[in-house]
């Protein structure tokens, strides 16, 4: 069964970066639109970023500007690079893709 597995988290002071990545197992991953999604604590799980088998891209406005989803088909990975974190951004971060169950997620918190 393919799976999807987030990692890259961590504990980042504000105005730090991370840079997540998302693997799946398997060459179908090159073909599918990926998306990153995140959960705080109490709040329902939202979408962040997401990009086309082609490469186009699409951001919520809360990251716009900071956040930058890219992907390497010849990896099968998708990468979330977060810059200028903010505490507002601690979640758990997400990927997804049709067809594929949720992944454990990777825990990413900002604080000083």
């Amino acid at each position: 069964q393919v799976q999807l597995v987030e990692s890259g988290g961590g504990l980042v002071q504000p105005g730090g970066s991370l840079r997540l990545s998302c693997a799946a197992s398997g060459s179908i991953f090159s073909i599918k639109a990926v998306d990153w999604y995140r959960q705080a604590p109490g709040k329902w799980r939202e979408p962040v970023a997401g990009i086309t088998s082609g490469g186009t891209t699409n951001y919520a406005d809360s990251v716009k500007g900071r956040f930058t989803i890219s992907r390497d088909n010849a990896k099968n990975t998708v990468y979330l690079q977060m810059n200028s974190l903010k505490p507002e951004d601690t979640a758990i971060y997400y990927c997804k893709t049709a067809g594929i169950p949720w992944g454990q997620g990777t825990q990413v918190t900002v604080s000083s």
